[in-house]
């Protein structure tokens, strides 16, 4: 009888099957490991049409591992006087206002709800139905919370200047000394709500000489809101509004001021993207700063209701000379880290902060 003593030629073969296994896991993983997270979505479009959220989920694919999810807080007019039977779906396409439409966070809520748990945590809704100058704004993002618990964890994007935009819309305009602004930043704080803010940087025509007094009333309010957490909307920029002089030392100075470690900046919409990598010299100038600054900036896309992954991560194609400039440790916090740092918090406040209020929250049909 041949005796079948146990070798070290089966251990080494155990431990080359194991070796090859995890090998196997780990290169799996590294493919589906997202490139970047997306802190500036929109779902939908400005006559409130958009993309399937199903169908948004297989746009994101396997590149891009959470978004923030929002619609258009503004609803264009359709006026026969001014366009005929032609139907503007676009603020530029038309003379006719822009008005608050507030269903849009009851149409996001619902499309978040209509994923299964594991799609969600891909997902951080916004709201963004409001008036940012009227003195109620406040409140209607503490009833949208009360009505939709466990959806909502940041306000915006809302515009208080924008280009274009700003003039259409009807009512009184938004401003940045309004303190119905200030109320709604407050009440953020309050919350632990995530706070996206679109405010250009300057007028888009400025005269000669001309002092951006919008950037003196920005850092007011942000040192109004120490407690609140904000992202500042494509850093200023716009379709036509250019980089103010010095922008870079400005918003250097910015971010080294301890008064102002609340406030972060997103690099979305590719109407910025062609600013920040037109020329060698102003990629390495904007690279510099990220690098200087690495957990201060964020990725997005500022895509409206895409149709395919191509289109949807154009931006972030645009932005590729940029990253190649920036250290390891801030091209993973500007593509990803930023965003779950900052979301991961705020989920957990506001899930707290709904928990302590659920008993405020109205009846279904109350009057």
């Amino acid at each position: 009888m041949q005796s079948h003593t146990k070798g070290p030629i089966p251990y080494a073969a155990v431990l080359f099957v194991l070796v090859v296994s995890l090998a196997a896991a780990f290169s799996v993983r590294a493919q589906d490991d997202p490139v970047v997270n997306d802190s500036h979505f929109h779902l939908t479009n400005y006559i409130q049409e958009g993309t399937d959220i199903h169908d948004f989920l297989r746009i994101m694919g396997t590149k891009v591992g959470r978004s923030t999810l929002f619609g258009i807080p503004l609803q264009q007019t359709w006026d026969h006087a001014n366009t005929g039977d032609f139907a503007p779906w676009y603020y530029t396409q038309t003379d006719a206002p822009l008005y608050y439409y507030s269903f849009t966070d009851a149409a996001i809520a619902m499309a978040y709800r209509s994923l299964t748990p594991a799609e969600q945590k891909r997902f951080d809704p916004m709201i963004t139905g409001f008036n940012p100058a009227d003195m109620y704004a406040a409140d209607h993002i503490k009833r949208v919370l009360l009505t939709f618990p466990g959806v909502f964890e940041g306000i915006g994007e809302f515009t208080i200047h924008k280009e274009f935009v700003s003039p259409k819309v009807a009512g009184v305009t938004a401003s940045l000394t309004n303190p119905a602004l200030d109320r709604i930043l407050d009440f953020a704080a309050e919350v632990g709500l995530v706070v996206l803010m679109h405010n250009d940087v300057d007028m888009p025509f400025p005269k000669a000489g001309q002092e951006p007094y919008q950037l003196v009333q920005l850092r007011d309010l942000f040192k109004r809101h120490p407690k609140t957490t904000i992202i500042w909307a494509h850093c200023g920029l716009g379709r036509i509004v250019r980089p103010v002089d010095h922008q870079i030392d400005i918003i250097d100075r910015a971010l080294s001021n301890p008064e102002a470690d609340h406030v972060y900046i997103d690099i979305s919409w590719d109407e910025v993207a062609k600013y920040l990598v037109a020329t060698p010299e102003s990629t390495q100038a904007v690279a510099n700063l990220i690098n200087k600054y690495p957990e201060r900036f964020l990725f997005g896309t500022d895509e409206v209701a895409p149709k395919d992954q191509k289109s949807y991560l154009k931006v972030y194609d645009m932005y590729a000379p940029l990253f190649a400039k920036l250290t390891p440790e801030a091209s993973e916090k500007v593509r990803k880290g930023n965003y779950e740092r900052l979301f991961d918090a705020a989920r957990v406040k506001v899930r707290a902060w709904e928990k302590a209020h659920e008993k405020t929250a109205a009846p279904a049909g109350a009057r």
